[in-house]
């Protein structure tokens, strides 16, 4: 593979997985399924392997966004409570 598809790749499906992180969900994806469609261009023999097992690993994936999504959840909320209690102290300080 050549090296400016190889920078390709990498910058779509790293740039695909923070915007998926911070919120940008589908755009994140689209970026990800661009970035794996070039790579599936190069090496279709691999990528029939991992067509055929497609279902676990979106399976695996969706478990893992889950999971993201609730530890951001709960850092905002614990953010939202420490701020609380500063304004708090403050008030009473």
């Amino acid at each position: 593979m050549q090296k400016w598809k190889k920078a390709f790749v990498c910058t779509a499906v790293g740039a695909g997985a923070m915007l998926a992180l911070s919120g940008r969900r589908n755009l994140g994806l689209a970026s990800i399924a661009g970035g794996l469609a070039l790579l599936a261009s190069e090496y279709p023999d691999h990528f029939e392997t991992v067509w055929e097992s497609a279902p676990a690993y979106v399976n695996r994936a969706s478990q893992i966004f889950d999971a993201l999504n609730r530890i951001s959840e709960k850092f905002e909320e614990s953010q939202r409570r420490s701020a609380g209690r500063m304004q708090l102290h403050e008030r009473l300080g």
